[in-house]
């Protein structure tokens, strides 16, 4: 049976992925950790939009900034996140592979 924290966990799981910002940051980040610098240029947004979405990542508790003298590098808070994001991307072309153009076409 779910429990509240069952419910509460996939709320910010899915309030995480509910944006592309976001969304992108976590596929980029489940191949290496990265600087916010470097994650707003492969992303293509600015770095106060990057930095506000990173804050976001953190709160859902999916990203953790390590500390490198007077920079931080992020990266995903367990591996496992990487994993379940491949599982569900790839789930998700499975069970509707027009899912892409459905979206680009406003229906989502």
């Amino acid at each position: 049976m779910p429990t509240a924290l069952h419910s509460d966990a996939l709320t910010r799981f899915g309030y995480a992925l509910s944006d592309r910002t976001r969304t992108e940051i976590l596929l980029t980040l489940r191949d290496a950790p990265g600087y916010p610098s470097d994650l707003a240029d492969a992303i293509g947004v600015s770095r106060q939009i990057l930095s506000n979405h990173l804050a976001c990542l953190r709160g859902c508790g999916l990203v953790v900034a390590e500390p490198e003298g007077r920079r931080s590098r992020y990266r995903l808070a367990d591996e496992r996140i990487g994993h379940a994001l491949d599982d569900l991307l790839g789930l998700v072309l499975t069970v509707d592979p027009a899912c892409c153009r459905a979206a680009e076409d406003g229906c989502c």
